[in-house]
């Protein structure tokens, strides 16, 4: 089985790649070194994956390695696009899940509006030794000014996707797994796995 290393620690995100990748032995970069801090200070969540992907490419020093990255995050309309791609650090620096979906909520709230449109978008990067390929997935909805459900991590109980009347956090997982933006992208990432 080939060997998918994740430049990621993100618990959420690492079950839900290795739920969705079966063919691939996924593991996080962090079950084969220590953590090291990247810095992401591109301005788009295509340069921030790549940025994430070389740094544990480059990190791992295996030739045959093969370094997959995900950049995502939730831009809401009325906030002109924010959070964008601060979404993992909306509410300051050592924020959790829950202070950056509160502040999201707050700041929607303080527009005058009870919910506005939205939209989720994940770039995956994947680096080996002479490639480096970007796919994008994309997921649309509205983003509400109330948390519900537990399911699911992040934004997800205040985003409820197109044609559905319930959030992401109130979904079943098997639907969520269809709709979502990262399960968008990582079809197209197996794609390219297949050719490289």
């Amino acid at each position: 089985m080939k060997k998918l290393v994740l430049a990621t620690s993100n618990k959420g995100k690492v079950r839900e790649i290795k739920e969705l990748i079966s063919e691939y032995e996924v593991i996080p970069y962090t079950d084969l070194m220590d953590a090291f801090e990247i810095v992401e200070d591109a301005d788009t969540f295509k340069e921030n994956a790549l940025i994430k992907a070389r740094a544990v490419y480059e990190a791992l020093g295996e030739e045959d390695a093969i370094v997959f990255a995900d950049d995502s995050g939730i831009s809401v309309d009325i906030l002109d696009g924010a959070p964008g791609i601060y979404s993992a650090r909306y509410g300051g620096e050592n924020a959790s899940d829950k202070d950056n979906l509160y502040k999201l909520i707050e700041d929607i709230k303080a527009k005058g509006v009870q919910e506005s449109l939205a939209h989720y978008t994940a770039a995956i990067a994947i680096v080996t030794k002479d490639k480096e390929r970007v796919v994008h997935g994309w997921m649309h909805g509205t983003a509400i000014t109330e948390a519900r459900g537990d399911g699911g991590f992040g934004y997800d109980p205040m985003f409820i996707p197109l044609g559905f009347d319930k959030t992401l956090g109130e979904l079943d997982n098997a639907i969520k797994k269809e709709l979502s933006h990262r399960s968008k992208a990582l079809q197209l990432a197996l794609k390219v796995l297949k050719v490289l």
